[in-house]
């Protein structure tokens, strides 16, 4: 049954114009896992918490997780309609480019390439901040010097050393990252459940002391000084729970892995789309219960606010035993180092897909796959090294996040909604994976909640990111206008499939040579 299904997998990747170059060995659950690892609860969910428990306490972790989550499962189920009728490495390039396209579909390329880069940058910068709170004074980790440069700080060759494995990893094939990947989403899981049942038992055991539940439904201004400066103050309380909904949309991001291993999957059609729904339903799901247990089992919810981008150590510390705590934070950290792996594996199949295109500078470099590892090397290397040139540029945490925030929900927005102007028009055919005529209105939902996660993602302190933003759109249009509008092709449509039929044998011919 398998050989049939990657045997339909290859001619549904002919009929788009692409050779199987790729080694197709994913199941259900690793395609579901690669995004689930990048996703990662345990990343963005903790190293993030701040963000909500410093702007309106604890409702912006159980009410915000209810909301963004279901911001995020409306664009998973968009991508998801659009995966199965293209299922593609690079999906949301070849999406917008299908349905909107060559130009619209360059600047998606673009949007995602920008938003996996600043994400891996937020991963590991967090990582770090995680490693260092958890280890630090054990270690005896120094300070960095007011005024250092990047590469005088442990924070930069930390981050530099860590993206180094991870890209050598997936060079060496997808199958040990498949492996890894895997045990991560199961680590995630057990680890959230491990977690929010630690934090819930030992709430409330000391005499005299409560678990509260009405702290998940109170809001309570903490911006500013109050709030540890997370946030600048404000008046306004819906702002300040809007600035709070980054920790989830940042941390349920990345599930586009399940799309950009398309053409790793067996049975794409069906498997990518439940990979991309399910990663988010799940992460959701449990990242929601655990914040709920971490918010009941804070001391003091006015102090805990004050702690800022302390406050899960300071919960931590308060209420889990020693031994039992640490356990923990060597669960979490091997989560997020995980984490960082898959999005290197997300970054390079998007970076091998556009420049398999010509989208890129040194595209026929970008392009290639190793005749033994079936990896694409020199995308794996070049995104990894991007990413820390990232974390170089913007050392703030909350900048990459905000940054990541905004573009990779962008490149989401832009082929649901290109598939939406299309639906049953230029696009009549669909896969197996089809919500019908609710597409168009999952489309203009997600259209407003990309609109309204650029205006969040770029309120003060996050200033540098309207700036980061502006540029990147300026440099976009001026490149796409003075350039590659003649330039770039864009993905083989109509007669271009047929004219590649050959180039197609060609290339499966010599990969079979190799592997002989």
């Amino acid at each position: 049954m398998a050989e049939a299904e990657i045997n339909d997998d290859v001619k549904t990747l002919h009929s788009m114009g692409y050779a199987q170059e790729l080694a197709r060995t994913m199941g259900q659950f690793s395609n579901f896992a690669i995004s689930f690892s990048i996703i990662c609860i345990l990343s963005g969910g903790i190293n993030s918490l701040a963000q909500g428990t410093s702007g309106v306490g604890g409702a912006a972790l159980s009410i915000g997780w209810i909301v963004g989550g279901a911001c995020a499962l409306l664009f998973s189920m968009g991508m998801a309609q659009i995966a199965s009728a293209f299922p593609t490495a690079g999906g949301l390039y070849h999406w917008s480019s299908i349905l909107g396209g060559r130009g619209w579909g360059w600047a998606t390329a673009w949007f995602n390439l920008i938003g996996l880069i600043t994400v891996l940058a937020a991963i590991n910068v967090g990582t770090f901040g995680f490693f260092n709170g958890a280890f630090g004074a054990m270690l005896h980790i120094p300070t960095p010097k007011d005024g250092a440069l990047f590469f005088e700080t442990p924070q930069f060759w930390f981050v530099a050393i860590m993206t180094a494995t991870h890209a050598l990893i997936n060079h060496l094939g997808i199958k040990l990252t498949t492996k890894l990947t895997d045990l991560s989403g199961y680590l995630i899981l057990g680890g959230a459940v491990l977690l929010a049942g630690t934090l819930f038992w030992f709430a409330g055991n000391d005499p005299g002391e409560v678990r509260d539940f009405s702290r998940l439904w109170t809001f309570k201004n903490y911006s500013g000084a109050v709030g540890g400066d997370v946030w600048p103050e404000s008046k306004s309380i819906l702002m300040v729970f809007g600035l709070g909904l980054l920790l989830p949309i940042y941390t349920l991001t990345g599930y586009d892995a399940s799309a950009h291993t398309s053409e790793e999957t067996v049975d794409a059609a069906r498997r990518v789309p439940r990979g991309i729904v399910h990663s988010v339903f799940w992460a959701s799901l449990f990242a929601f219960i655990f914040s709920c247990s971490f918010v009941v089992a804070i001391p003091n919810m006015d102090e805990a606010a004050k702690q800022g981008w302390n406050v899960f150590f300071y919960v931590m510390d308060a209420q889990v035993p020693a031994g039992l705590k640490f356990f923990i934070y060597g669960l979490i950290f091997v989560a997020q180092y995980i984490c960082g792996l898959a999005t290197v594996t997300s970054i390079s199949r998007m970076i091998f897909a556009f420049a398999r295109d010509k989208g890129l500078p040194f595209s026929e470099i970008l392009s290639k796959v190793s005749p033994k590892w079936r990896t694409p090397v020199a995308a794996t290397w070049v995104g990894a090294g991007l990413a820390v040139i990232f974390v170089a540029w913007a050392d703030a945490y909350s900048v990459a996040v905000a940054v990541t925030s905004i573009t990779l929900y962008l490149s989401y927005c832009m082929p649901i909604a290109a598939g939406m102007l299309a639906f049953n028009k230029s696009w009549k055919t669909f896969g197996p994976w089809n919500i019908g005529a609710k597409f168009p209105i999952v489309a203009m939902f997600c259209i407003a909640i990309a609109a309204v996660i650029f205006f969040i993602g770029v309120q003060p302190p996050n200033d540098k990111a309207l700036l980061f933003m502006a540029v990147i759109i300026a440099v976009t249009i001026a490149v796409w206008f003075g350039i590659e509008r003649k330039r770039f092709q864009g993905p083989p449509v109509g007669a271009d499939i047929e004219a590649r039929a050959k180039a197609i044998a060609e290339a499966e011919h010599a990969i079979h040579v190799a592997l002989d």
